[in-house]
């Protein structure tokens, strides 16, 4: 029962705020986090009334499973836009812009934080430096869809911003088993450096290859199924057992391997929609069904975030440090990047600004930080979860700015107008039964 009550306030409670946030021009996203830090163990919780909010950050992690679900559906739906037809015009200024705008973040964090430990070494180590600028490649996709479907953004930025999400966090991993591999060879002790590089890169191919596997079985199996009902029931229940599959790990040889929900999800839904004929219809009926779960991850989301970092001077100081190298390493790295592709001017413009949001492989790679580098590792998840807050209560409002700058969300008042205009000219057509008044 308690569960279910947390549940149904986490969901109210989020409906709720999107009514005071949409007087605001806010987008839904903003509202859901803020709604979870109100009913977070930091607020409301702070009563210790049962049901009223989240009392402990226990309870929130209790429905974890929730949170897994929705990020595999939002996996699902960004992998569902890498479809062959549009990926022609582009796939290639995605995958140029992808890979080299990660790889320009990461450089420019880790410029400022390396110059920062050479000015303060006690508060910064060089390991815990380069893993930081690792860290700064991922990109928060969920934020990012959220914005785009709320608004409808449709576009020369939306085209290349959704392919770009998803291959920046394929892209943040392999970076990430590099430095981490080297901050480990800083450190001493008998980690096997070569077990950190070469697991994480394993599991970005093992995650394609399994995706894609149960994508093919996917597809095959619709086909045996023909009202929407069943169709339905059989992609919510192929996502859920992905994002099951997704949790496992192996054992070989010396090395252990696991997957990313992430990307499996993602490889799952491009191989669905590039296959199965029906794919863009059945994709709306399950758009529906995830709605509640995608709302409360956000909610859980916000509710995850705690305030006592804010209580560290240094995790304060290094943490802003970080969110400004990363902001201009985003910004700056999507506009060189779309030049070498050659993108329109819109694209170099306000790409680099929507793909600010940073928050679950962010933190999937500063909790493996926390659980091997030991001090340092918690300094690290520290500045994350510091800069995931801000980042995740700023950022969709950045991301619904930049789409709309660049045309790719049509703003409401424009809108009404041209409805009012429309209703005018349809007030003002003579009917049949007005000119035989007149003749």
């Amino acid at each position: 029962m308690q569960s279910l009550l947390l549940i149904a306030t986490a969901l109210f409670a989020g409906l709720l705020m999107t009514r005071l946030f949409v007087k605001l021009h806010l987008p839904d996203v903003t509202a859901y986090l803020v709604t979870g830090v109100l009913i977070g163990p930091c607020c409301l919780g702070l009563l210790g009334i049962k049901g009223l909010g989240f009392t402990s950050f226990e309870e929130v992690d209790s429905l974890g499973v929730i949170n897994d679900v929705a990020l595999g559906f939002i996996a699902f739906a960004i992998g569902h836009e890498f479809r062959l037809s549009a990926l022609r015009q582009t796939g290639k200024q995605a995958t140029i812009i992808g890979i080299l705008q990660a790889v320009i973040t990461t450089i420019f964090v880790d410029c400022a934080l390396v110059l920062f430990h050479f000015l303060r070494p006690d508060l910064l180590s060089l390991g815990a430096a380069i893993t930081l600028g690792a860290i700064a490649a991922a990109t928060a996709p969920a934020a990012t869809l959220m914005v785009v479907r709320q608004y409808k953004a449709k576009g020369p930025v939306t085209d290349v911003l959704l392919p770009v999400v998803a291959l920046d966090d394929a892209v943040g991993l392999v970076i990430f088993a590099i430095s981490f591999g080297a901050a480990q060879a800083m450190e001493a002790g008998t980690t096997n450096v070569l077990a950190l590089i070469v697991e994480p890169i394993g599991e970005v191919v093992l995650s394609l290859l399994l995706g894609g596997v149960t994508g093919l079985l996917l597809t095959i199996a619709e086909r045996y199924f023909h009202s929407h009902r069943n169709r339905n029931a059989l992609i919510v229940g192929s996502v859920i057992l992905t994002v099951a599959l997704s949790q496992l790990t192996f054992q070989v040889g010396m090395f252990r391997f696991g997957f990313s929900s992430l990307l499996v999800c993602m490889m799952l839904g491009t191989v669905f929609c590039n296959y199965c004929p029906l794919s863009e219809e059945l994709m709306l009926a399950a758009d529906r069904w995830s709605g509640p779960a995608v709302t409360l991850f956000f909610v859980l989301s916000g509710a995850a975030l705690q305030f006592q970092v804010f209580s560290s001077f240094s995790v304060v100081l290094i943490g802003v440090i970080y969110i400004i190298a990363r902001s201009l390493g985003k910004y700056f790295g999507a506009r060189i990047s779309s030049n070498m592709a050659h993108s329109p001017e819109v694209v170099r413009k306000y790409l680099g600004i929507t793909l600010l949001p940073q928050a679950g492989v962010a933190l999937g790679m500063c909790t493996t930080a926390a659980r091997v580098l030991q001090a340092d590792g918690t300094l690290i998840r520290n500045i994350i979860l510091f800069s995931v807050m801000i980042y995740e209560l700023i950022g969709p409002s950045l991301t619904k700015m930049a789409l709309t700058k660049a045309g790719d969300i049509q703003s409401k008042p424009r809108e009404v107008s041209e409805r009012r205009q429309k209703k005018l000219q349809q007030v003002s057509k003579p009917t049949p039964g007005s000119i035989r008044e007149k003749r």
